[in-house]
Protein backbone atom coordinates (compact mmCIF):
# COMPACT_ATOMS: atom_id res chain seq x y z
CA UNK A 1 0.00 0.00 0.00
CA UNK A 2 2.65 2.66 0.81
CA UNK A 3 4.72 1.96 -2.15
CA UNK A 4 1.88 2.90 -4.11
CA UNK A 5 0.84 6.05 -2.60
CA UNK A 6 4.32 6.63 -2.45
CA UNK A 7 4.07 7.05 -6.95
CA UNK A 8 1.39 9.00 -6.51
CA UNK A 9 1.61 12.17 -8.98
CA UNK A 10 2.14 15.50 -6.39
CA UNK A 11 -0.72 17.11 -8.57
CA UNK A 12 -2.85 14.78 -6.72
CA UNK A 13 -1.14 14.85 -3.52
CA UNK A 14 -1.49 18.74 -3.83
CA UNK A 15 -5.13 19.01 -4.49
CA UNK A 16 -5.74 16.13 -1.89
CA UNK A 17 -3.90 18.32 0.79
CA UNK A 18 -5.64 21.11 -0.33
CA UNK A 19 -9.16 20.02 0.69
CA UNK A 20 -7.19 18.43 4.28
CA UNK A 21 -6.17 21.87 4.89
CA UNK A 22 -9.45 23.57 4.26
CA UNK A 23 -11.39 21.22 5.94
CA UNK A 24 -9.51 20.55 9.22
CA UNK A 25 -9.58 24.04 10.58
CA UNK A 26 -12.88 24.17 10.69
CA UNK A 27 -12.89 20.31 12.45
CA UNK A 28 -10.62 21.83 14.98
CA UNK A 29 -12.88 24.24 15.93
CA UNK A 30 -15.52 21.83 17.14
CA UNK A 31 -13.10 20.84 20.01
CA UNK A 32 -12.74 23.71 22.58
CA UNK A 33 -10.88 23.08 25.62
CA UNK A 34 -10.48 25.72 28.76
CA UNK A 35 -7.18 23.09 30.09
CA UNK A 36 -5.11 20.75 28.67
CA UNK A 37 -7.07 18.29 30.60
CA UNK A 38 -10.59 19.47 29.94
CA UNK A 39 -12.19 16.37 28.00
CA UNK A 40 -15.12 16.15 25.64
CA UNK A 41 -18.05 15.22 26.99
CA UNK A 42 -17.73 11.48 25.23
CA UNK A 43 -14.60 10.73 26.32
CA UNK A 44 -15.33 11.65 30.43
CA UNK A 45 -17.22 8.00 30.70
CA UNK A 46 -13.99 6.19 29.18
CA UNK A 47 -11.66 8.22 31.10
CA UNK A 48 -13.11 7.00 34.44
CA UNK A 49 -13.52 3.45 32.89
CA UNK A 50 -9.32 3.70 32.50
CA UNK A 51 -9.15 5.15 35.73
CA UNK A 52 -10.46 1.95 37.06
CA UNK A 53 -8.73 -0.12 35.19
CA UNK A 54 -5.50 1.52 36.19
CA UNK A 55 -6.45 1.31 39.74
CA UNK A 56 -7.30 -2.45 39.35
CA UNK A 57 -3.55 -3.68 38.30
CA UNK A 58 -2.54 -3.63 41.79
CA UNK A 59 -3.35 -2.78 45.22
CA UNK A 60 0.28 -1.10 44.80
CA UNK A 61 -1.53 1.02 42.52
CA UNK A 62 -2.69 4.93 43.97
CA UNK A 63 -6.20 5.36 42.66
CA UNK A 64 -5.51 9.65 42.24
CA UNK A 65 -1.94 8.95 40.25
CA UNK A 66 -4.37 6.52 37.81
CA UNK A 67 -6.57 9.57 37.54
CA UNK A 68 -4.12 12.05 36.88
CA UNK A 69 -2.46 9.90 34.14
CA UNK A 70 -5.83 9.20 32.81
CA UNK A 71 -6.57 13.01 31.93
CA UNK A 72 -3.18 14.15 31.17
CA UNK A 73 -3.68 11.24 28.53
CA UNK A 74 -6.95 12.14 27.12
CA UNK A 75 -6.18 15.54 27.34
CA UNK A 76 -2.95 15.48 25.72
CA UNK A 77 -4.35 13.49 22.59
CA UNK A 78 -7.08 16.06 22.46
CA UNK A 79 -4.64 18.74 21.85
CA UNK A 80 -2.35 16.56 19.27
CA UNK A 81 -5.57 16.25 17.52
CA UNK A 82 -6.09 19.79 16.85
CA UNK A 83 -1.77 20.34 15.90
CA UNK A 84 -1.41 17.37 13.84
CA UNK A 85 -4.75 18.26 12.27
CA UNK A 86 -6.02 15.07 11.74
CA UNK A 87 -7.70 14.80 8.50
CA UNK A 88 -9.30 11.69 6.68
CA UNK A 89 -7.59 8.30 7.54
CA UNK A 90 -4.23 7.21 9.19
CA UNK A 91 -2.41 6.69 6.62
CA UNK A 92 -3.76 9.50 4.52
CA UNK A 93 -2.23 11.42 7.24
CA UNK A 94 1.04 9.34 6.71
CA UNK A 95 0.65 11.01 3.25
CA UNK A 96 0.38 14.34 4.60
CA UNK A 97 3.26 14.00 6.66
CA UNK A 98 5.50 12.29 3.82
CA UNK A 99 4.73 15.18 1.32
CA UNK A 100 5.85 17.68 4.04
CA UNK A 101 2.06 18.87 4.39
CA UNK A 102 2.00 17.86 8.27
CA UNK A 103 4.91 18.02 10.10
CA UNK A 104 3.71 15.41 12.51
CA UNK A 105 0.94 12.71 12.76
CA UNK A 106 3.00 9.43 12.45
CA UNK A 107 1.98 6.77 15.17
CA UNK A 108 5.09 6.84 16.74
CA UNK A 109 4.86 10.87 16.93
CA UNK A 110 1.79 10.46 18.62
CA UNK A 111 3.11 7.73 21.53
CA UNK A 112 6.83 10.13 21.54
CA UNK A 113 4.41 13.14 22.78
CA UNK A 114 2.23 11.15 24.94
CA UNK A 115 5.43 9.72 26.88
CA UNK A 116 6.83 12.70 27.37
CA UNK A 117 3.71 14.26 28.92
CA UNK A 118 2.86 11.34 31.55
CA UNK A 119 6.68 11.13 32.28
CA UNK A 120 6.01 14.78 33.85
CA UNK A 121 4.00 13.48 36.01
CA UNK A 122 6.50 11.74 37.92
CA UNK A 123 4.72 8.44 38.33
CA UNK A 124 5.87 6.46 41.46
CA UNK A 125 3.00 3.61 41.20
CA UNK A 126 2.49 3.39 37.92
CA UNK A 127 5.22 3.00 34.62
CA UNK A 128 5.32 2.89 30.98
CA UNK A 129 6.57 0.99 28.18
CA UNK A 130 6.88 1.40 24.86
CA UNK A 131 4.93 -1.31 22.48
CA UNK A 132 5.21 -1.96 18.74
CA UNK A 133 3.78 -4.60 16.46
CA UNK A 134 4.46 -4.93 12.52
CA UNK A 135 7.95 -2.93 13.36
CA UNK A 136 9.70 -1.94 10.22
CA UNK A 137 6.95 -2.42 7.62
CA UNK A 138 4.11 -0.33 6.69
CA UNK A 139 1.98 -1.86 9.42
CA UNK A 140 4.06 -0.69 12.05
CA UNK A 141 1.89 0.68 15.16
CA UNK A 142 3.24 2.34 18.44
CA UNK A 143 1.67 2.23 21.40
CA UNK A 144 1.99 3.08 25.06
CA UNK A 145 1.22 0.43 27.89
CA UNK A 146 1.14 1.30 30.96
CA UNK A 147 1.90 -1.27 34.13
CA UNK A 148 1.65 -1.53 38.06
CA UNK A 149 5.37 -0.67 39.26
CA UNK A 150 7.84 -3.50 38.75
CA UNK A 151 4.53 -5.40 36.63
CA UNK A 152 5.74 -7.12 33.18
CA UNK A 153 4.76 -5.48 29.78
CA UNK A 154 2.45 -8.12 28.87
CA UNK A 155 0.00 -7.21 32.18
CA UNK A 156 -0.41 -3.54 31.34
CA UNK A 157 -3.12 -1.42 29.31
CA UNK A 158 -2.40 -0.28 26.12
CA UNK A 159 -2.73 3.62 24.83
CA UNK A 160 -2.82 4.39 21.37
CA UNK A 161 -4.16 7.13 18.97
CA UNK A 162 -3.05 7.07 15.33
CA UNK A 163 -5.34 4.10 14.33
CA UNK A 164 -8.27 5.62 15.62
CA UNK A 165 -7.70 8.86 13.64
CA UNK A 166 -6.18 10.65 16.85
CA UNK A 167 -8.64 9.63 19.25
CA UNK A 168 -7.43 7.92 22.31
CA UNK A 169 -7.93 4.21 22.65
CA UNK A 170 -7.23 1.49 25.17
CA UNK A 171 -7.81 -2.52 26.18
CA UNK A 172 -5.03 -4.55 27.71
CA UNK A 173 -2.44 -5.54 25.44
CA UNK A 174 -2.71 -9.33 25.56
CA UNK A 175 -6.77 -8.39 24.21
CA UNK A 176 -5.78 -6.65 20.87
CA UNK A 177 -6.03 -7.99 17.58
CA UNK A 178 -2.08 -7.23 17.18
CA UNK A 179 0.81 -8.63 18.72
CA UNK A 180 2.39 -6.09 20.27
CA UNK A 181 5.94 -6.21 21.98
CA UNK A 182 8.01 -4.06 24.56
CA UNK A 183 11.30 -1.92 23.46
CA UNK A 184 13.10 -0.46 25.47
CA UNK A 185 15.58 0.89 23.80
CA UNK A 186 13.20 3.27 22.00
CA UNK A 187 11.71 4.62 24.95
CA UNK A 188 14.97 5.11 26.32
CA UNK A 189 15.99 7.18 23.05
CA UNK A 190 13.23 9.17 23.81
CA UNK A 191 13.95 10.18 26.87
CA UNK A 192 17.51 11.04 26.67
CA UNK A 193 16.26 13.13 23.04
CA UNK A 194 14.17 14.89 24.81
CA UNK A 195 16.45 15.82 27.79
CA UNK A 196 19.28 17.08 25.24
CA UNK A 197 16.80 18.62 22.90
CA UNK A 198 18.05 17.16 20.00
CA UNK A 199 15.19 16.98 17.37
CA UNK A 200 17.44 15.07 14.55
CA UNK A 201 16.86 11.47 15.81
CA UNK A 202 14.24 10.04 13.26
CA UNK A 203 13.14 6.43 11.76
CA UNK A 204 11.67 4.70 8.86
CA UNK A 205 7.97 4.52 8.71
CA UNK A 206 5.27 3.85 6.05
CA UNK A 207 5.39 6.82 3.69
CA UNK A 208 8.22 8.28 5.51
CA UNK A 209 11.15 7.21 3.02
CA UNK A 210 12.82 10.83 3.38
CA UNK A 211 13.48 10.37 7.33
CA UNK A 212 17.15 9.02 8.42
CA UNK A 213 16.93 5.18 8.43
CA UNK A 214 19.07 5.02 12.20
CA UNK A 215 15.60 4.37 13.38
CA UNK A 216 14.45 2.10 15.89
CA UNK A 217 13.99 -0.90 13.29
CA UNK A 218 17.52 -1.45 12.61
CA UNK A 219 19.08 -1.39 16.69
Amino acid sequence: MSAALIRQPKRFALVLAMLALGIAPALAQQEQFLSPFELPKNDAANKEALVNNLAALSPRVDRSEARCLAECAYGTVARLRREYRMFGTPIFNNFLVYHGLRKRGYCYHWMEDLLLALDALNLKTLELHWGETYAGTWRENNCLVVTARGQPFECGIMLEAWRHLGHLRWRAVLSDEDHYVENRKWAERVRNRAASKDPAANRHVALQTRAARAGKAHQ
